[in-house]
Parts: C-alpha cells; structure tokens; sequence
C-alpha cells in the first residue's frame, strides 16, 4: 500500500523520531500522550504506516515503534523544516521563542521546498533553532546535539546552557525572564539529595530550581 503523507502521518513520524531518538522504541501510550490521541487511534495509524510501501515505521504489537530508513527520512525532513521556521519566525519576524513552536507546525505542512530552501538561505544555513535544538542540514543530517541535563550536576561544575527541551509557553518564558537561556553560564553551588533541588550562581545571582525545570536544560561542561 503507498502511502501519501499527510499532516497527522507527518505528526506521527516526527514525534517517533523525538521519543525514539536515543535507539529506544516508543510505545503506544507514549505517543499517544505526546499527540494527545486515544492509544487506539494510535496503534491504527501505526499499522498503517508499517504496512505502506515502503514501510516508514517497525511496529509489532506489545513492543513499541521505531522509524525505518524510509520513515526516519521523512521524519527529519519536517523536524528540518520545523526547526528552520522557528528560526525564521524568531530571527526575521521577531516572534518570542514561546510563541514560533505553535506557529512553525501550522506552516511546516504547507510550504513548499522552494520556500524552505529561501529561508534557509535568509538565515545564513542556520545549524540550530532558538531552543538550541540542532536543524538536520541540506542532507538530512543531525548535527549532534548535548544530551547532559542540568539535572546531572552537582557542585562545583560550571556549564554552558546548549539547548531547551520544552514547548510549554510559561515555562519558556519563566526561564526566559531567568536567562536560562542557550549560551548562558552558569555554575552549581549546591545540590540537595532529597528533593534534587540544584542551587545555582547564574549572572552573579542565585537560584534554586527543581527538577522539573533542570530536566528540561541541556548543557555542555565548561
């Protein structure tokens, strides 16, 4: 069965590449949260897209999906041009990093290549977004991307903010008005092992933060 991509197959395949980036499968429930379907609506698509010719996901029941080549092709092409609106939008438009997630997926579906291509060329072959988040180049190839959470840190390392993993508006501006932003500094002070809290000195100020802020903070040590 050949298989048209579609907005929701596109979805699909991109939030695949995001759970299962690290060699994992992901699970039925997993995408189903992340898409916020119903699981059984899930496990539809999945059969569909397994049974496409060329199948673009491996999926067998109980044990999860993973994006064949054919699907991770597909699923790096959208997160390319995903990730080169977001710059776009941010860079030329002057939308605020919270606001270019919603507005980069209602575009990403629906221009051209010949668009995209123009952007990427206005921005000079961007390597990441404004999150820190690597864009696939010309060839659909990842640039690597920091994978040590803030999380990880104990006193006295020193680090450099990378990237944010996070869509969520508040928290993005929360973090925005604490300039834990990519390319700020920061040092840990002090960790505390019963709650996770970190202290930490950041523009010659500190604060404490927890792990639901630390989790989503990608850095590389200094």
């Amino acid at each position: 069965m050949k298989i048209t991509l579609t907005h929701a197959t596109e979805d699909y395949l991109k939030a695949i590449y995001a759970i299962s980036v690290d060699g994992a499968s992901a699970s039925t429930n997993a995408l189903a949260e992340r898409l916020k379907i119903a699981p059984a609506s899930v496990t539809g698509m999945l059969k569909r897209l397994a049974e496409a010719s060329p199948p673009h996901v491996d999926y067998r029941k109980h044990h999860g999906v993973t994006l064949t080549p054919e699907g991770e092709r597909a699923a790096l092409k959208i997160i390319r041009r995903h990730r080169l609106l977001e710059t776009y939008l941010h860079e030329m438009l002057g939308f605020s990093w919270d606001e270019v997630h919603e507005e980069a997926c209602l575009l990403e579906h629906v221009i051209s290549e010949r668009f995209e291509s123009r952007i990427d060329e206005l921005l000079g072959h961007p390597t990441h977004d404004p999150h820190g988040d690597p864009i696939p180049d010309l060839n659909l190839v990842m640039p690597q991307e920091a994978s040590v959470r803030l999380s990880a840190l104990r006193p006295p390392q020193k680090a450099t903010i990378q990237r944010v993993d996070a869509k969520d508006g508040d928290l993005l501006r929360f973090l925005e008005g604490k300039s834990l932003v990519p390319g700020s500094k920061l040092e840990i002070s002090a960790y505390s092992p019963f709650d996770g809290n970190l202290t930490i000195l950041l523009n010659q100020q500190e604060m404490i933060l927890g792990p639901t802020i630390t989790r989503h903070i990608f850095i590389e040590e200094n």
